[in-house]
C-alpha cells in the first residue's frame, strides 16, 4: 500500500498535471466556473485526484453559484482533514484530503444555504475524480 503522504515533490510533479500539481500539492485555486465539475449533476462519487480516496458523493453536491464544487457533507469525517489557513490576508478553514494531504478547498460556515449543514465544502475540480454511478 503507497503512503502518499512519503512522496516527493519531484514523483508528485510526475503524476499530476502543471494546473493540479499547483492545486493539489501548492493550495492553489482554479479559476472560476471554468472547472469540470462546476456544474455537472452526474451521480457518482468524487475521490482525490490526487491518490484516488473517496471524498464526496454526488447526493450532497448542491448549486452554490460559487464558481466550484460545492458540498454539503464529505462522504465521511475522517476522509478530509480540517485546517486553520492564514494565507492571503483572511482565516479560513482549509480542506485537505486525509489520505495524501493534497489540497482540496475551503469550507464555509453560517452561509445561509438550504442544506442540511449549513456549510459549504468549495473544492477546486482539479482535485476530484469523479466515477459516475452505474446505471
Amino acid at each position: 500500500m503507497t503512503d502518499f503522504k512519503l512522496i516527493s515533490d519531484t514523483e508528485w510533479q510526475k503524476r499530476l498535471t502543471p494546473e493540479e500539481f499547483h492545486v493539489l500539492r501548492r493550495a492553489g485555486t482554479e479559476p472560476p466556473h471554468v472547472g469540470e465539475y462546476t456544474d455537472t449533476t452526474t451521480e457518482g462519487v468524487y475521490s482525490c485526484r490526487a491518490c484516488g480516496a473517496e471524498l464526496f458523493r454526488s447526493t450532497e453536491k448542491f448549486g452554490s453559484d460559487c464558481g466550484w464544487p460545492s458540498f454539503f457533507s464529505p462522504l465521511a469525517g475522517d476522509r478530509i482533514i480540517e485546517r486553520r489557513d492564514v494565507s492571503h490576508g483572511m482565516v479560513r478553514i482549509e480542506v485537505v484530503c486525509a489520505n495524501c494531504e493534497s489540497h482540496l478547498g475551503h469550507v464555509f460556515e453560517g452561509e445561509g444555504y438550504d442544506t442540511p449543514t449549513d456549510l459549504r465544502y468549495c473544492i477546486n475540480s482539479l482535485s476530484l475524480k469523479l466515477e459516475p454511478k452505474e446505471q
